[in-house]
């Protein structure tokens, strides 16, 4: 299960950094953050360090996989996989009332990619965990 893992959480990331490059996580973060102030887009005084979203973005380009992988059941996964992408996402008007500018984009990118390829693989692969109806007895 490393490798899937160990592959899975580092095309994300080169996605993200992809992404980054061309500029399309910055208009995702101005998506966001026009979301979450309701179109009034204000200044704002202070800034995340640049190293944050990115160590978040490791934090689950690996770990999301990993504990994906390490649940038996579709549903499980499902479950993970909406309840990350809904703590991503819930960072950005906690980050509007500290009067930070929510910079997630990286880190959703990264979250969404990591959980579709964890559901493809777990979907097209046996996983230990997953028994099947398999007796272990015998």
């Amino acid at each position: 299960m490393v490798v899937p893992v160990a592959v899975i959480g580092s095309l994300s990331l080169v996605l993200a950094v992809g992404l980054e490059l061309l500029g399309i996580s910055g208009r995702l973060d101005s998506v966001v953050i026009q979301m979450v102030t309701h179109g009034k887009e204000e200044g704002f005084p202070k800034v995340l360090p640049e190293w944050s979203g990115w160590f978040v973005a490791l934090l689950f380009g690996f770990g999301l996989p990993w504990v994906m992988l390490s649940v038996a059941g579709a549903w499980r996964r499902w479950v993970l996989w909406v309840s990350a992408m809904f703590l991503t996402f819930s960072w950005a008007p906690v980050l509007v009332l500290a009067a930070h500018r929510p910079q997630i984009g990286i880190p959703l990118i990264v979250v969404s990619w990591a959980g579709i390829c964890a559901m493809v693989y777990s979907s097209r692969h046996r996983m230990p965990c997953d028994s099947h109806g398999v007796d272990l007895k015998s």
